[in-house]
């Protein structure tokens, strides 16, 4: 009996992160992989209180306001790993909509090395494979201000923050040696990269 694989996809908004995850979804479930989907945000019990305090530093921005903010997202996702994480299937592939690389991309004053290190005190759960979902910016945008409940952001609402968020996000990639799938193409070719850097860790 093994364990699950646990896989984070990560990124801006936009970026077409819940539409590849469900095409990565049907892609392994086709090939007799037994996949669990979750969110981050669905998963996370506190998730009222730590949007109160992201709402709060949108209005009055601050280094103390944005580093409580990563304290809340690190021991929600502590809570996770100790009380979602585990009771998924073994043998199965768990694909979570966002995890602690998307800090990467959300946080302005916090440096990531000191977000990483905050998460791994808490006994975070590494992801077996780290997937940065990106594209230009303006593409991204493009996507997330046509979708019917618009860009949905507390953080980002000028074009100025998505572009400078994309281009933290991508730098973090290259420091942390995550998978960078750009989404610029159809959602074939990144279902079919993504898919195939799940069956490399597999093996």
């Amino acid at each position: 009996m093994n364990p699950s694989l646990f896989i984070s996809l990560d990124g801006p908004k936009g970026a077409g992160k819940t539409t590849l995850l469900e095409a990565v979804t049907a892609a392994l479930r086709a090939d007799k992989q037994k996949v669990i989907r979750l969110c981050e945000r669905k998963s996370d019990p506190f998730r009222a209180e730590t949007m109160a305090l992201v709402n709060q530093l949108a209005r009055n921005p601050s280094a103390e306001l944005e580093w409580a903010v990563c304290q809340r997202f690190a021991d929600s996702r502590s809570w996770i790993s100790r009380h979602v994480l585990p009771e998924q299937p073994p043998n199965s592939i768990i694909l979570i909509d966002r995890w602690y690389p998307s800090d990467a991309a959300f946080r302005h004053t916090v440096p990531f090395a000191e977000i990483l290190q905050l998460n791994m005190e808490r006994a975070v759960r590494v992801p077996d494979l780290h997937v940065g979902v990106v594209t230009a910016p303006d593409i991204s945008w493009a996507r997330a201000t046509a979708r019917s409940r618009g860009l949905g952001g507390t953080v980002i609402q000028k074009h100025a923050e998505h572009v400078a968020c994309t281009e933290m996000f991508e730098q973090a990639v290259a420091d942390q040696g995550w998978v960078l799938c750009r989404n610029e193409g159809t959602v074939e070719e990144a279902t079919m990269q993504v898919v195939s850097e799940i069956y490399r860790v597999l093996r």
